[in-house]
């Protein structure tokens, strides 16, 4: 029964198609029409519109990060070489204000000296070590007093054709004889390590009449240095045995120092001999 009723259906469809297809036709015709109402198609209009414009402003967004990465870069290298520009004007004004600092001090002649940069500097706490940008082409020789103004900072002990390394003040193999400016009070200044401002003070004798703040500088004594260059004011004295446990506090501010002046060589060959060891020493005392 159930196939007879589907032969049945099917020839009804074979038969009538052309009337069915009519109505389906129509039925979209319908349609159409129905959607050709001006609400829908302000709706359909409006939401094509919003959807363009979305992708359009998505599109857009992706060009304008390209474009801004580009001119973020070109921004970056403008930036670069202006602040190159300006540290290198910096530095030159300050390299002028230093040395126009320097040749108005009126203590010292600094026409008779060579002017230097410090150029480099090795820190520690036992061996620090100064590289000045003068040398041999310069004038520069090893044992040559370095300076400032203020006061001493050490003696050349290495140079090469265009730079010179300043054994300083603060460092554990330097030592100087000094003396007072009003008790005449002599000593060796020598540094231990520790503050940069602080050296001590030794071989002064309980007798002696040195007094708190005052003024050591170079003695005639030394082998190496020019006398008279200031190198500290005396800042503590305690009494041990025989000698004080002095402190000075040094002239010169390690820590600011950019330029020096180098002062000719103080050569004295026979009190050099004079004063090293010989062989005979003991006798002649003897005699």
């Amino acid at each position: 029964m159930e196939v007879d009723k589907l032969k049945k259906y099917f020839s009804f469809f074979i038969k009538h198609n052309t009337y069915l297809l009519f109505v389906l036709y129509c039925a979209i015709s319908v349609l159409f029409i129905r959607l050709q109402g001006e609400d829908t198609l302000n709706a359909l209009r409006s939401g094509s519109i919003e959807i363009s414009a979305f992708f359009s402003e998505k599109v857009t967004g992706i060009g304008e990060f390209f474009r801004m990465h580009d001119e973020n870069e070109r921004l970056m290298k403008i930036n670069a070489t202006l602040v190159s520009k300006v540290i290198s004007l910096e530095s030159a004004f300050n390299d002028a204000a230093n040395r126009k600092k320097i040749l108005a001090d009126t203590t010292i002649s600094a026409s008779k000296y060579i002017m230097a940069k410090v150029v480099g500097r090795k820190f520690s706490d036992r061996e620090n070590m100064l590289l000045i940008d003068a040398g041999r082409n310069q004038g520069i020789r090893p044992n040559m007093t370095v300076l400032t103004p203020e006061g001493l900072v050490g003696r050349i002990t290495y140079v090469s054709a265009h730079y010179s390394k300043v054994l300083p003040l603060i460092h554990n193999d330097f030592k100087v004889i000094v003396t007072s400016n009003t008790t005449n009070t002599m000593g060796i200044l020598s540094w231990s390590g520790g503050r940069e401002d602080i050296a001590q003070l030794e071989h002064i004798p309980i007798s002696s009449p040195v007094k708190i703040n005052e003024l050591m500088s170079t003695s005639d004594f030394s082998t190496f240095s020019t006398p008279g260059i200031p190198v500290g004011r005396v800042i503590s004295l305690k009494p041990d045995k025989l000698f004080y446990d002095a402190q000075v506090k040094l002239a010169v501010d390690f820590s600011t120092l950019t330029h020096v002046l180098v002062a000719p060589l103080r050569i004295e060959p026979e009190k050099i001999q004079v004063l090293q060891p010989t062989a005979g020493t003991k006798n002649d005392e003897m005699q």
